[in-house]
């Protein structure tokens, strides 16, 4: 699936250009305080998520968008197609464990906002599976007038049949919460309920939770999110919950929260809370016997669970144990009751146990703990493997570990498992490759294959390749090319790129690209660079802060290095990124508009000097910086795409679309970005959806008319 070269050209450091301009940009602070900050923007109004100004301007933006978008020759031949993929009955039905049996929630256009479902694990191994709906959220929705969007469920072990049902107005992230009864298919009368909210919950036993949430005045942090835990019993209502636990006010990150973590039986093995610091910091505590107890890991943690009394976990920076230092990424089975002392560990030569340490190419990318081993997926230069490790095999007292038979050269992902089974579900996929669905048993030497996914584009014509572009410092970055098998020249190419939160992105198969941009002569480049975590939490940690200028760099050498391999050109290509990815793309849009001639620019943050102010932004200082402190606020400012657009740098037209009920990213980044392109005479479209939330995951007949605007702008500008 994979080659090295193309084209015969060298890999060489290709310099980049200065994207430093001489003049100041005119809407540039006269200073970078908050209030100078805020007198140089001409466009607060646009941040009133539904202002009178603000909504006229996304009326008017809408109208000229769809105009150029809808009425293309195009659009609907992709909307269809788009659609009949989205909505297409032989797609793997999603599976989790529910009880005795499998759970899904499933979209399609009779459905369009789903319907939760469960079955026999026979009965979904088997051609015609027979469904038995739990909740429909179309009806619900029609019953009760309201914009219902299901956002899960977490169900009580081990019987799992009194779940919380989350329900977001709009497919906001912030939710409804309440109890429903499997056995009855109905809502608890005298249930569990809470309000509209970004509630942590967890079921502690059948009539009780362990609640953070908003508990009124003063309870949530700047962001937004909770920093006190509750015990709430059945019947009480919030203000008579119980308190286990309080962070504080000026805590970062997503808010506390509590994980209750049980073994095979259900039974509780233990309650662990994680307090956020910032972003990536956070303190942990055990709940023992109702009181707080700090654990002694390290401040960058992942936490995956519990083996009995050992706490699994994976150390995000270098963490010093007695007389070890144990390597970033390594990851660790610990005694709960040593991390308690927080001596530093009576038994620093067999406390923590290493159950697997990355070489620098590899990280972990997902972990599944059972009662008496663990499953990971390690990504090997971003091509998955899985394995199964165990401890005290052949009377040895350290963890080994053993490969799982998988298909060669494809993105590897655990899905749910289950402890009480010993069962994982794994998948497999690439970007040519439809994903297949595997259960991987306690003892299996290979998961049994459950489903596979049709194809839905015709894969023959193209290869997918792997390649290295030299950043600005020197730092190899791996990118995916996925082209036509014969190419013979430079072709329209989307390059897609995140670069954040140490989030990564293996090959995936993506149909509605592949039906609208690779059957139609495109190419397809997905550029690994640094800010995710296909290497690690190094490859994360390195263009944090002060530093991420070096991931825009990294993009910029991926552009340069497919122009100098013959792929593209900076006619024919654009690029894609949403969230965080909207940073990258409308930064790399004002820092080298000679690199690009598209760029769809999706949920995005842009005014980084702002992005605090704006919710939930405030919860990501850990990742950007501070832009209250002077010395962050200026290396901020460098590359904020809001303050150094400038007139007279021939950017290209992009398009910058987002959404009302966007609560994670605030439109407000979207819509002023759009203004100020306008006030200076730039073309471009802007189109904001009023419903569907960040995550565009509502309506799978709406996001079909998403995908079919995103390509017909990128036919628009790099193939005709």
């Amino acid at each position: 699936m994979m080659k090295s070269l193309m084209m015969g050209v060298a890999m060489v450091a290709i310099a980049a250009p200065a994207y430093a301009q001489s003049q100041t940009p005119p809407h540039f602070p006269a200073d970078l305080t908050p209030a100078g900050v805020r007198a140089a923007d001409d466009h607060l109004a646009l941040e009133e998520v539904n202002g009178t100004e603000a909504m006229a301007f996304v009326a008017a933006s809408n109208e000229r968008a769809l105009a150029s978008l809808t009425n293309d020759p195009r659009y609907e031949t992709f909307r269809a197609e788009a659609e009949a993929i989205l909505t297409a009955t032989d797609r793997i039905p999603a599976p989790s464990f529910l009880g005795d049996g499998i759970g899904n929630f499933w979209q399609d256009a009779t459905n369009p906002k789903g319907v939760w479902r469960r079955t026999t694990l026979d009965s979904y191994r088997s051609a015609d599976t027979q469904w038995e709906t739990l909740l429909d959220i179309d009806a619900l929705s029609r019953a009760e007038g309201r914009d219902w969007v299901f956002k899960g469920a977490s169900c009580l072990a081990p019987d799992e049949t009194r779940c919380l049902i989350n329900l977001s107005d709009g497919g906001k992230d912030a939710v409804v919460v309440r109890e429903f009864d499997t056995t009855t298919k109905s809502f608890v009368d005298g249930g569990f309920i809470l309000p509209e909210g970004k509630h942590r919950i967890s079921w502690l036993d059948r009539d009780t939770l362990l609640v953070a949430t908003d508990f009124g005045p003063g309870t949530l942090t700047e962001s937004g999110y909770p920093f006190i835990v509750k015990s709430l019993k059945r019947g009480q209502p919030l203000n008579q919950a119980t308190e286990v636990y309080r962070g504080d006010r000026s805590d970062g990150g997503y808010g506390v929260s509590a994980s209750v973590y049980r073994d095979s039986r259900g039974a509780v093995e233990a309650v662990i809370i994680s307090r956020p610091l910032d972003t990536y910091r956070s303190e942990t505590w055990r709940l023992i016997d109702g009181r707080p107890a700090k654990l002694a890991v390290p401040e960058q943690v992942s936490i995956y669970g519990t083996l009995g009394q050992r706490l699994v976990l994976s150390n995000d920076e270098a963490w010093r144990w007695g007389a070890r230092t144990i390597a970033p990424g390594t990851l660790l089975a610990i005694s709960m009751e040593e991390l308690a002392r927080g001596a530093g560990g009576l038994y620093p030569d067999t406390d923590p146990e290493t159950i697997f340490t990355p070489t620098p190419r590899q990280s972990l990318q997902s972990v599944a703990v059972m009662d008496d081993h663990v499953v990971a997926v390690i990504s090997d230069n971003v091509v998955s493997r899985v394995r199964r490790y165990r401890f005290g095999q052949n009377n040895q007292a350290v963890w080994s570990g053993s490969d799982i038979a998988g298909p060669e050269n494809s993105a590897i992902g655990l899905g749910d498992s289950s402890k009480a089974s010993g069962r994982v579900f794994v998948s497999a996929q690439g970007f040519l490759t439809p994903p297949t669905l595997g259960l991987l048993a306690a003892d299996a030497a290979a998961p049994t294959e459950l489903k596979s996914a049709p194809a839905k584009f015709d894969a023959s014509t193209h290869v997918t390749e792997q390649f290295e572009a030299t950043s600005s410092d020197g730092t190899k970055i791996p990118y995916f090319v996925t082209r036509p098998r014969d190419q013979s020249g430079p072709a329209p190419t989307i390059l897609f790129g995140y670069g954040g939160f140490q989030v990564s992105f293996p090959p995936a198969y993506k149909p509605e690209m592949g039906k609208l941009w690779l059957e139609n002569g495109g190419v397809f480049v997905q550029a690994n660079i640094r800010g995710g975590g296909e290497f690690g939490p190094q490859w994360h940690q390195a263009v944090l802060n002060e530093n991420r200028q070096l991931a825009f760099d990294d993009f910029a050498a991926v552009a340069r290095d497919l122009e100098a391999r013959g792929i593209t050109t900076p006619r024919r290509l654009g690029i894609y990124g949403r969230s965080n990815g909207g940073v990258l793309t409308s930064v790399s849009i004002t820092q080298h508009p000679e690199l690009f001639n598209a760029a769809v620019i999706e949920s995005p943050l842009i005014d980084m000097l702002r992005y605090h102010e704006l919710p939930a932004g405030a919860s990501w200082i850990g990742e950007y910086g501070d832009p209250r402190i002077p010395e962050e606020a200026a290396w901020i400012a460098r590359y904020s795409a809001y303050q150094q657009l400038r007139p007279g740098a021939h950017y290209p037209r992009v398009y910058i679309t987002t959404n009302t009920r966007d609560d994670r990213v605030h439109p407000g980044h979207a819509r002023k970005f759009a203004a100020r392109l306008g006030d200076m005479g730039y073309d471009h479209l802007y189109y904001e959806e009023t419903a569907g939330g960040h995550s565009n995951d509502a309506d799978p007949v709406a996001n079909a008319r998403r995908w079919a605007r995103h390509y017909v702008y990128l036919s628009q500008q790099l193939m005709d």
